[in-house]
């Protein structure tokens, strides 16, 4: 059995190695001749999965290690009889840890004052949820916007109108242009140019969700405004004027820690033995070996009696590294930024999540132990040792 895989896909040897031969291949560049004689295709978010790319091969599953499905001919597959697997909540920790990371430098760099802030979330999926999880342990008021649960009854739930009105305004939404809710161009010219003073805007959902030129159209003139952006319209080759002109921004990898990844290849390993009828051999937690084991010791850190919650998040993930080496990689030229775009993706660093990162030494550090900042620590879940 032969199985194509991206080649950013991690322990795919060691997962999908038990049932075949593993081809790993760069994902954005896939053609048909390249899937032709393979048997299954493991794909992330860059390969587009249609009829061009999968008709004449031999393909019975497809699956990719994300959450989102947009880059997927589903009607296809199905159709063609070709067994299907995503990984729903994969990278659902991740994500809302990279928003309250990119939140706790605004709240440095801008002055935001999180406690007296309300957050707007749309959609409550698997991202959403653990973000009003996060954001209700910091003390944010939430707002969430849902209208496909809504529909179905789910209470709790306030109008897009409601969220708009929020200080802070995130994204956690499928891409979908067309049916009862469409999410292309949520944030469109208008809903930016109204956004209350001083608001917070995040992205981490997909590119499209944001009307990029207009957004960079309104920063022009709405300096109060602060934006994170982690996804672009037409990645890779993003846009540069907007990236200059947003407080944060990085190159898609929101949803990038490695812990989030390996579940992702997991929950897909998983899927295909189901669908090939053999047991799961691999257990998700062997992925991670011992020497990713995370131990930050407070006392070898400079000035502990001054750290902050924010201080420990840097030292686990510093985001404006992410920032700074898309910013460095946009100063050549076209092709060389999406090429560029790509590398930073394909070679990002180890990132484990808050869960993974014992403290030790918290017993003297006191600010750490109670009060806003011991909160803090105990809401993004970092291991108190």
């Amino acid at each position: 059995m032969k199985i194509l895989v991206d080649e950013n896909i991690p322990a795919a040897q060691a997962c999908f190695g038990q049932l075949g031969e593993v081809v790993r291949m760069p994902g954005r560049h896939l053609t048909a001749a390249d899937v032709r004689d393979a048997d299954a295709l493991i794909v992330r978010s860059i390969t587009r999965v249609t009829p061009a790319l999968l008709n004449g091969s031999k393909v019975r599953f497809v699956g990719t290690a994300t959450i989102g499905v947009d880059h997927i001919d589903l009607d296809y597959l199905r159709s063609s009889g070709i067994a299907f697997a995503s990984a729903p909540g994969c990278n659902a920790q991740s994500v809302a840890e990279y928003v309250m990371t990119a939140l706790l430098e605004l709240e440095a760099s801008r002055g935001l004052n999180l406690r007296a802030k309300s957050v707007g979330i749309f959609g409550l999926g698997n991202v959403g949820s653990r973000m009003k999880t996060l954001c209700e342990a910091f003390g944010l008021q939430v707002l969430a916007c849902d209208p496909p649960l809504q529909a179905q009854g789910v209470g709790g739930l306030v109008s897009a109108d409601e969220v708009w009105q929020a200080d802070i305004v995130t994204f956690h939404v499928p891409l979908q242009k067309d049916g009862l809710h469409p999410t292309y161009h949520l944030a469109n010219e208008q809903r930016l140019r109204a956004l209350k003073p001083d608001a917070v805007l995040i992205n981490t959902a997909r590119g499209d969700v944001v009307d990029n030129r207009a957004l960079s159209r309104v920063l022009q003139d709405r300096s109060d405004l602060s934006v994170v952006l982690d996804v672009w319209e037409n990645e890779p080759l993003i846009d540069v004027e907007l990236a200059g002109r947003v407080d944060i921004a990085t190159p898609h990898i929101a949803g990038y820690s490695h812990d989030g990844k390996v579940r992702g290849t997991w929950m897909i390993y998983r899927a295909l033995c189901e669908f090939l009828q053999l047991p799961v051999t691999v257990s998700e937690a062997e992925l991670i070996p011992a020497s990713l084991q995370c131990v930050l010791n407070l006392q070898a850190l400079p000035n502990p009696a001054a750290l902050t919650a924010r201080d420990l998040v840097r030292q686990t993930y510093p985001i404006l590294e992410d920032d700074q080496a898309l910013r460095a990689s946009l100063l050549q030229g076209p092709e060389q930024r999406a090429q560029a775009f790509d590398g930073l993706r394909k070679h990002y660093p180890v990132r484990r999540e808050f869960a993974s990162v014992l403290l030790q030494g918290l017993e003297q550090v006191s600010q750490l132990q109670s009060g806003d900042e011991g909160g803090r620590l105990r809401a993004l879940g970092f291991r108190l040792g």
